[in-house]
């Protein structure tokens, strides 16, 4: 075992502990910190590092993060139905043979936010989601618009960051950092799942007409010279638009007739003056004008996968499932180029030996790379011309699972004998060769189930057996920064949507989340003690992991981080039954948000009626982007608002 570090990690708190040989994190030495009020901790046997999070609940009340109610299945690697709380985090103070440590500065330990789950080296199965999802960010159901009044186990808005689990504990089984909750939906990888299985399933609808449908039944929007909003003038949505008010752009309606169980939606990604998206059996690009439709590639089969963004030239690549059955595999790669809508390379991922599952797969760009995992593998071809560029590396340790955008991030497990204790890295990829460039190795025991930025980066760990989890931040060069930790109380929420997935994960696309070069923002779980929800967002140091400053969100409102504009924070002002939503901005030092776009009142009932939406802000317009169509017959699915676009 590697010498302890020398410099012990600060009292009270979440600081990162000195970066041991290798990156594995040790047991600190020097002296405990000092044990808040309460009962005084009993010594226990010698603890064996790495140290684990406790196994049973705090007597009284559940704490943060420890599950009310167990899922009625096993998971497999990805979050299920959690409960406000705190739990400790992975970087976290560690008992060893150098020293009794003192219980954490937030008293008691509580399990982390998982119901029970099956243990396995790669995961957890995701547990059912007969319920239904909620609107724009986990919002919960206002009255008069049809919001399910129940969620799905993960849905945003359940549970989250704020009350995870950690690595480590004191001797006595008393955490020793702050909750991390993050409330998830389950990961954002293959969401085209629930589309197969139809015995019969249909074919898209060749509409007479792509462009987007009016609101209200009114005529055909106005064709005009290009320089208007392509509506008609007396559109019901912008009638009455009251001074300051956002005007909508355009609306598109559902034009694909998806099968009985309905269908994900895959995007949307931009390219030049288009917008695209994948359902279904087919791919089309919208003009981020007016929203007609400029083109359209019809699919032999369901859509499977999809990476969050296309390279910098607007190219992407989808996973197309081999057939139309129930037994077929995601195992077709198909390239696109958004720009002009016209299908490139087509071919089958090469499949590593016998074991080698491809029912799912997980697809990440990085540069002219895009990345296949699965299951104990991994592929990557060149997205410009789909000539393989590397495969599974030799060895013990193989990459299963990546995320993209400026750095080629890779989930790397290691073979061991005890698959209910996995062993996993963290690795940056060269993506041009698939060599490491670096190796961070948590400790036994602790998964990578999420990477919330690239660049700084910032990634989730969960303990499946512990049902723990943590929020940590690592350098350029692949050691750790700091391990998030919340104020007492605070619950921290992302958005990563849903993933019906078993042998693929997909890390990155979570939305609700927000990065600059040293702070992370996220937002805290709705509050919902007043008389509606409301919630703040917080923003934490990445060099030491505690909060900088806190900025609650306007009276009665819920506020989501969108991303950075201009050195700012953007956010989503989520609507409610009475009020439109809006695009708000904070500056990095905190303060009061301020409005960017406000979305008109007229539009509101359906911005707020979206089943569930994700929300992007680009050059002056901001697109309420629906990630399901579902309907119980088929004129109700054809009614379904998919995109709603606003502007100034």
């Amino acid at each position: 075992m590697s010498q302890p570090p020398s410099q012990q990690p600060p009292q009270g708190g979440f600081g990162a502990p000195q970066e041991p040989p290798n990156g594995a994190p040790q047991p600190p030495q020097g002296p405990p910190p000092q044990t808040p009020p309460g009962p005084p901790p009993q010594t226990p046997p010698p603890a064996q590092p790495p140290a684990a999070p406790p196994q049973t609940p705090p007597s009284g009340a559940p704490g943060y993060g420890y599950p009310q109610q167990p899922p009625a299945q096993p998971g497999y690697g990805y979050p299920q139905q959690q409960q406000p709380g705190q739990a400790p985090g992975p970087f976290g103070q560690q008992p060893g043979p150098y020293g009794q440590q003192a219980p954490g500065p937030y008293g008691q330990p509580a399990p982390g936010p998982y119901g029970q789950q099956a243990p396995g080296p790669y995961g957890q199965q995701p547990g059912p989601y007969g319920q239904q999802a909620p609107g724009p960010y986990g919002q919960q159901p206002q009255g008069g618009y049809g919001y399910p009044t129940q969620q799905y186990p993960g849905a945003p808005g359940s549970g989250g960051p704020g009350s995870g689990g950690g690595f480590l504990k004191n001797k006595t089984g008393i955490v020793v950092a702050a909750a991390l909750a993050v409330v998830l939906i389950a990961g954002t990888g293959t969401w085209l799942l629930l589309s197969g299985g139809d015995d019969d399933p249909k074919k898209p609808v060749a509409n007479t007409s792509n462009d987007p449908k009016p609101p209200s039944g009114s005529a055909t929007p106005d064709e005009g010279d290009g320089n208007g909003d392509g509506r008609e003038g007396n559109d019901d949505l912008n009638a009455g638009r009251k001074p300051g008010e956002a005007k909508v752009a355009w609306l598109q309606k559902n034009d694909v007739d998806v099968p009985r169980n309905g269908a994900s939606v895959q995007g949307p990604w931009f390219a030049g003056d288009v917008v695209a998206k994948a359902m279904y059996r087919s791919v089309s690009g919208y003009s981020v004008a007016d929203g007609k439709q400029k083109w359209t590639v019809p699919l032999p089969a369901d859509v499977c996968a999809a990476p969050t963004d296309p390279t910098a030239d607007g190219k992407i690549v989808i996973g197309v499932k081999d057939g139309t059955t129930d037994k077929s595999k995601c195992s077709v790669l198909q390239m696109i180029d958004l720009n002009t809508g016209k299908p490139g390379w087509k071919k089958s991922v090469k499949q590593n030996g016998t074991w080698d599952f491809l029912s799912d797969i997980g697809l990440a760009i990085s540069g002219d790379t895009v990345a296949v995992g699965r299951t104990g593998n991994a592929n990557a071809y060149r997205v410009s011309d789909g000539k393989e560029l590397f495969g599974n590396p030799s060895g013990n340790c193989k990459p299963y699972a990546f995320a993209g955008g400026p750095k080629l991030i890779a989930a790397v497990n290691c073979r061991t004998s005890d698959a209910e204790n996995p062993q996993e890295q963290v690795q940056e990829l060269d993506p041009a060769s698939g060599k490491p460039k670096w190796t961070y190795q948590p400790p036994r025991g602790w998964e990578i189930s999420k990477v919330y930025s690239t660049t700084p980066l910032v990634i989730r760990l969960d303990h499946e057996k512990k049902k723990q989890w943590a929020i940590a931040a690592l350098t350029d060069a692949g050691k750790l920064r700091s391990q998030l930790a919340p104020a007492k109380g605070d619950t921290l929420t992302a958005d990563c949507g849903r993933d019906f997935a078993i042998f693929g994960k997909k890390l990155d696309g979570c939305s609700g989340v927000a990065a600059d070069a040293d702070t992370f923002y996220m937002a805290t779980k709705d509050d919902t003690s007043g008389t509606a929800r409301t919630n703040k967002i917080i923003a934490f140091d990445l060099n030491n992991g505690k909060p900088k400053w806190d900025a609650p969100a306007p009276a009665e409102r819920v506020l989501k981080p969108l991303g950075m504009e201009g050195g700012d924070v953007l956010l989503y002002m989520q609507p409610k039954y009475d009020a439109a939503g809006a695009v708000m901005t904070l500056p990095p030092t905190g303060g009061t948000p301020k409005t960017l776009l406000q979305h008109p009142e007229s539009a509101g009932r359906i911005e707020n009626g979206f089943f569930s939406s994700r929300i992007l802000y680009r050059h002056g317009r901001s697109y309420v982007f629906s990630t399901r169509v579902s309907a119980s017959n088929d004129k109700e699915e054809m009614e379904q608002a998919t995109m709603l676009v606003f502007s100034k």
